[in-house]
């Protein structure tokens, strides 16, 4: 199932280097029948003036999400996507995007979610590509196939809701990935008019994903990562929340495939949700 790992020294350090791959490993491999290469962006619209050739764009807010329900596809509008895309259950598929990664790592959750065999990233994604003056291509793929089974989506191993998380607040180890100013209710409704309330979730602690990158994009080392999360109890039940879900998604797989935490949860409604949620509780 899947193409060999990525065998590079400088992957080797972390938790689970088969979870990320480089541009050079990745560049050598373009072309491999089993490998699917996914663009998902916050501007979706990047993928248009060149990306790396063979990739399909997803677009995680049209591609990615129920139209009606605030919630994910279900499982047969997933593999109605992967089709598309030509991608089987058999496949690597490696994931990257602009913004660091941002909305590349959100995007790879949501595989997780459906517990597709092997999904990695492109550690730098698109903005390291891009810096190292790598090919790039204008051509879209038009592969597709039919053969991607229906998967029940796992919404309770990585995944958290509101009802969950107010009833355990005392048991669980809280992180929110927003600004300080966020954090501690120094916002105005000028900043944020969709959200009702500030504040944050009582006894969260608040840290930012940039720390977790160097400037080129690229993760840290595993030892500044730790030494970032020191304070921090590596084995606690652990929830990460942001303001709507993919800086979270990005500190979940900061934990859980570098660092190596077993027990990492996405609270994807995020303080959207939670700003506005009819009695729920907020600190400042």
């Amino acid at each position: 199932m899947g193409i060999e790992f990525d065998p590079s020294p400088q992957l080797a350090q972390y938790a689970h280097p088969e979870k990320l791959v480089t541009s050079a490993w990745l560049g050598a491999k373009l072309g491999s029948p089993d490998l699917k290469v996914l663009e998902s962006d916050e501007d979706s619209l990047l993928y248009d003036i060149g990306h790396i050739p063979t990739a399909h764009r997803v677009n995680w807010s049209a591609d990615l999400n129920d139209s009606v329900c605030r919630d994910f596809v279900d499982g047969e509008a997933f593999a109605q996507l992967m089709n598309s895309r030509g991608i089987s259950r058999e496949d690597t598929v490696v994931i990257y995007g602009d913004q660091s990664n941002l909305w590349a790592v959100y995007t790879l959750w949501v595989f997780e979610l459906f517990g597709h065999p092997d999904v990695r990233l492109l550690d730098g994604g698109r903005d390291a590509w891009m810096q190292e003056e790598k090919e790039t291509s204008y051509e879209v793929p038009n592969r597709t196939t039919d053969s991607y089974p229906v998967i029940n989506r796992d919404d309770a191993t990585h995944r958290v809701f509101a009802d969950e998380l107010q009833a355990h607040l005392d048991s669980l180890q809280i992180l929110d990935l927003r600004s300080p100013e966020e954090f501690s209710g120094r916002t105005n409704e000028e900043e944020h008019p969709s959200v009702s309330r500030a504040g944050h979730v009582p006894g969260a602690h608040n840290l930012a994903t940039a720390n977790n990158l160097y400037p080129n994009s690229r993760f840290r080392s595993h030892a500044e990562l730790a030494a970032a999360h020191q304070q921090l109890d590596s084995s606690a039940p652990t929830v990460v929340y942001c303001s709507s879900g993919a800086s979270a998604a990005h500190e979940w797989f900061t934990l859980t495939y570098l660092l190596g935490w077993e027990n990492v949860r996405v609270y994807d409604g995020s303080w959207t949700e939670w700003g506005n949620k009819v009695r729920a509780p907020i600190a400042h």
